[in-house]
This record gives structure tokens, C-alpha cells and sequence, in this order.
């Protein structure tokens, strides 16, 4: 299974969340380039921020960037 550009993009934008506290969020904004903006929209889409433009994840969300980033120190140990 191939990953799709689309996916990578929304990965990498959960991967810069500060997991240390749920005070952190992130804002992409239009300077972030669009394939950022459209990630963080298809982020919200799924209910994983709490808003299109970032903002703060939910607790999937929260779930989800723990696994990547689990996931990331792996792979790259």
C-alpha cells in the first residue's frame, strides 16, 4: 500500500504537535503553503484538530500523532 501525498502532508503536520501539553496548538496559516492548509482542513475534516486551520487536536487526534510519533522514533533508532 502506497502512501498518498495527501496523507504524508497530514502526518507530517500531526508530527509537529507538541505532545508535553494540550495547551499547544498549531495555526497553518495561508503562507504555510497549500498543501499545509489543505492537510489541516482534511485534519479537521476527520475530527482530529478542532479547527480548519489547526488550532488544537482532539483526543483521537492526540491518540493519533502519539502513534506517529512512536512510530517515527522507531523507525529512525
Amino acid at each position: 500500500m502506497l502512501l498518498s501525498d495527501e496523507l504524508i502532508d497530514e502526518m507530517r503536520l500531526l508530527l509537529q504537535f507538541d505532545l508535553s501539553s494540550a495547551q499547544v496548538g498549531l495555526k497553518v496559516h495561508t503562507s504555510a503553503g497549500a498543501a499545509n492548509v489543505e492537510a489541516a482542513r482534511r485534519l479537521f475534516d476527520k475530527g482530529l484538530v478542532d479547527h480548519a486551520d489547526g488550532g488544537y487536536l482532539t483526543d483521537l487526534g492526540r491518540e493519533v500523532a502519539e502513534h506517529l510519533q512512536a512510530a517515527r522514533r522507531i523507525l529512525l533508532d
